[in-house]
């Protein structure tokens, strides 16, 4: 019955594509395979009996508790208007270069990510902030809703970010899969403060690709941007006041995760209380807001505990139908070997973001393919990097790309959409470039978490 694996997985990226909620989606065609294959003999029914204990470890698992508090603190930070105040401070510090607001954008779009972690937030933000100023001093709009596009994804490789938490734990489980079918009941584990860890360079690194990228612009297409504003004055206190509070809040969340003072979980406490002493200090905490910023974490941590619960339905069924051994004995069988698994891995995993949303491929793929990589020799935490970079790149890849989304939903309409998708692409190849330059030198990956945790 394992043809009904390969049925089962087509059947839901064609339900996925037709709209349905993930969650349900999942959950749903598991369950009507199980029925299909229970009257076709191919199937024992007894596995679903292990349901109720999969979902009471979804909701009692204290790693995804981060989960609520990341994005409470993500949302508190939007509403405290960080993100105006930045733009004006760093737009005056860099309107003396060529392409001077784009990077801007890009560091303000970086400090975003690196407070808040939610995509969606930062791109919505930074369109509704920057797009209209870009216009305004004549910036060309495939490069202006490129960069802002680009640069809010930014939130799923540095940390902390709620991507990275996810990936962290559904790693963790797969990693100590391997080991335990390898014969090994001591386990070693990884954490969500190690991906944290091994994200910082290459999520530099990317950064640096996007600055450079707009710098070339302001150089080499001077008919993309205006000319430098020579006369901006920089105001030095207006740059500490907007850049201290968020900067401190992450260096203290991060630096408490890395360097073992807190769990992610506690360190997202003090990131959500930090949010709250931000948000009172610049005068932005009232009821309604926090109403509201309560109201959007209870929404997007419903959404993520379902596709979660129902992930976890999908995978159930799938392992009964015989999934995993199909899927070991695919990638053992492979020319090339571990280097053929991988690329293949990546390649699907790319392929899979034109429709599939991050949470969906964490939850369901990652699951499939993680264990047996892991088998092969394959370095979880390199894996867990540069999962999370591919996994970024379903943000921008058109037609399903949800930064597309997003921005599209805040760009007038005289700006057609294929602009913003012909915006994006020098961005895409720069995270696929990333990729080929940490297959090339890993360390980049490894080293910081091998020097933090020994």
């Amino acid at each position: 019955m394992e043809w009904m694996a390969i049925l089962m997985f087509v059947t839901i990226c064609l339900v996925l594509l037709l709209g349905y909620p993930v969650a349900f989606s999942l959950a749903g065609t598991a369950l009507i395979f199980a029925g299909i294959g229970s009257l076709m003999g191919g199937f024992d029914t007894s596995l679903l009996m292990a349901l109720p204990s999969r979902i009471y470890g979804v909701m009692t698992n204290q790693t995804l508790l981060a989960v609520p508090l990341f994005v409470f603190m993500g949302v508190m930070l939007e509403k405290s208007k960080i993100a105006e105040d930045l733009l004006t401070s760093m737009t005056q510090v860099f309107g003396r270069l060529p392409a001077g607001l784009g990077i801007a954008v890009t560091l303000v779009g970086a400090l975003m990510a690196a407070s808040t972690g939610i995509v969606g937030a930062t791109v919505v933000t930074m369109g509704l902030l920057a797009l209209p100023s870009m216009q305004k001093n004549g910036y060309n709009e495939s490069y202006s809703t490129g960069v802002i596009a680009a640069t809010g994804t930014l939130g799923q490789i540095i940390p902390p970010s709620i991507a990275l938490v996810l990936l962290g734990d559904v790693l963790s489980s797969a990693y100590q899969q391997s080991q335990l079918s390898q014969g090994i009941f001591s386990p070693e584990t990884i954490s969500v403060g190690d991906l944290f860890a091994g994200a910082l360079i290459p999520g530099l690194i990317l950064v640096a690709m996007y600055l450079l990228y707009s710098l070339m612009v302001g150089l080499f297409k001077p008919e993309w941007t205006p000319p430098a504003d020579k006369t901006n004055q920089l105001s030095i206190g207006a740059l500490i006041s907007s850049l201290v509070p968020p900067l401190a809040l992450m260096v203290i969340v991060l630096g408490s995760i890395l360097f073992g003072i807190a769990t992610p979980t506690e360190a997202a406490g003090i990131g959500a209380f930090g949010a709250i002493i931000i948000a009172i200090q610049k005068k932005q905490l009232n009821l309604s807001t926090l109403k509201t910023v309560m109201e959007s974490t209870l929404t997007v941590t419903s959404m993520v505990f379902l596709i979660l619960i129902g992930a976890s339905i999908f995978s159930l069924v799938f392992r009964g139908f015989g999934g995993e051994e199909l899927v070991h004995s695919l990638f053992t069988d492979m020319p090339g070997g571990k280097v053929g698994a991988i690329l293949t891995v990546m390649l699907v995993i790319f392929v899979l973001g034109f429709i599939l949303d991050f949470i969906e491929i964490t939850f369901v793929v990652v699951p499939l393919v993680a264990p047996v990589l892991f088998m092969m020799g394959v370095d979880p935490i390199w894996l867990g990097i540069m999962i999370a970079i591919n996994l970024q790149t379903s943000f921008l890849t058109p037609p399903f790309g949800f930064a597309l989304f997003y921005l599209r939903g805040v760009t007038p309409k005289s700006i057609p959409t294929n602009k913003i998708y012909k915006g994006v692409i020098p961005f895409i190849l720069m995270q696929l470039l990333l990729l080929v330059i940490l297959v090339i030198w890993p360390e980049l990956a490894t080293m910081l978490p091998e020097y933090i945790y020994g």
